[in-house]
């Protein structure tokens, strides 16, 4: 049993997120799936601002911040990113300024990129919007807001890169729970849980959760689409151990533990692969499902890719949490219709 309640939390989704299976893509994969069964778990549809797994980390933050007497949020991410636009969506519910500071790292400067997407979605939600140099340190820069906005008598909490504190990553400890009810009500072992892993906290999070409630990390894979294989496989280490700290199991968990595959990123964060468009075209077409093109899409197409090679026996069932970014596909319109 995962027991979270001491930890301040402002509920912004409706849980539990459905578990759903993916029979059409079964059906249009046939044998390419050597008997594995496939199913989702829809964080994408979760919630206010359109939905994502950062609502799961939002929700212990802000309940941090609340309690904290915060009355402004402040925090990081690419022009495109999920985690800022959830920010300013949950920031509106909870009637708290936000500010955003966003940094060019996608060499991309077209319409669609830069004004679309994501990014439409921050000035609706009412977000101040900072933009920053690809090369800048957007965390400085936001830590040197909060410093000037607390001198002017605000109080102000910092969310550092995809949510993805120890707090943060709370929200999936809860969630590894919160799976494995779910698992236990439908009847099915699900031999792997499969994420994306940009800023580590969705992982982080599922393993820290896992362990503490004596179950094997390794239950928990992702894919890399930010930072190279070494450097994600030690975040996601760090961020676990911290986790688990914070919530005061005694397990650690060491490199072994971290189940991270970095083979699919491609030439680069936010840059399109062919996996990616053909996992985003495969969901779309079959489930009527959508993946984003930077986070989700590298993901499964990662999966496909390990269950075509046969990496599952036949018969086993994976899950694949999907974990929302749907608005990103606006900004990726010129790759998608290629």
């Amino acid at each position: 049993m995962l027991d979270l309640a001491r930890f301040p939390r402002l509920p912004l989704l409706t849980l539990p997120t459905p578990i759903e299976p993916l029979d059409g893509l079964g059906r249009a994969l046939g044998d390419a799936l050597n008997g594995v069964r496939l199913y989702a778990k829809r964080d994408d549809v979760a919630g206010i601002g359109l939905g994502g797994n950062k609502l799961r980390k939002l929700e212990f933050l802000l309940g941090a911040a609340r309690a904290e007497g915060a009355d402004t949020v402040v925090t990081v991410g690419a022009l495109q990113s999920n985690h800022a636009r959830l920010t300013a969506a949950a920031a509106a519910r909870a009637g708290l300024a936000c500010e955003l500071f966003l940094t060019r790292s996608v060499p991309r400067q077209d319409p669609d990129y830069t004004g679309s997407g994501n990014r439409l979605l921050d000035d609706l939600f009412g977000a101040t919007v900072h933009e920053l140099p690809g090369d800048a340190d957007s965390l400085a820069h936001a830590e040197a807001r909060a410093a000037d906005l607390r001198g002017a008598g605000r109080g102000v909490y910092v969310f550092p890169s995809g949510g993805s504190s120890p707090t943060g990553c709370l929200g999936y400890a809860a969630c590894a729970a919160e799976i494995f009810s779910q698992s236990a009500d439908m009847d099915v072992a699900f031999a792997q849980i499969v994420t994306a892993n940009g800023s580590a906290g969705t992982h982080a999070g599922l393993a820290a959760g896992l362990a503490a409630m004596g179950r094997d990390p390794r239950l928990a894979k992702s894919y890399a689409v930010l930072a190279e294989e070494p450097r994600a496989r030690a975040e996601v280490l760090e961020k676990a151990n911290a986790t688990l700290a914070l919530i005061g199991a005694e397990a650690r968990l060491t490199e072994a533990d971290v189940n991270l595959d970095g083979a699919h990123r491609g030439p680069g964060y936010g840059i399109p692969t062919a996996g990616m468009l053909e996992a985003v075209r495969l969901m779309a077409r079959t489930e009527g499902k959508l993946l984003d093109p930077v986070y989700s899409g590298k993901a499964f197409s990662g999966l496909l890719h390990d269950v075509r090679a046969g990496r599952y026996p036949a018969g086993s069932a994976v899950l694949f949490v999907m974990t929302g970014g749907t608005p990103g596909l606006f900004a990726y319109k010129e790759a998608l219709a290629e």
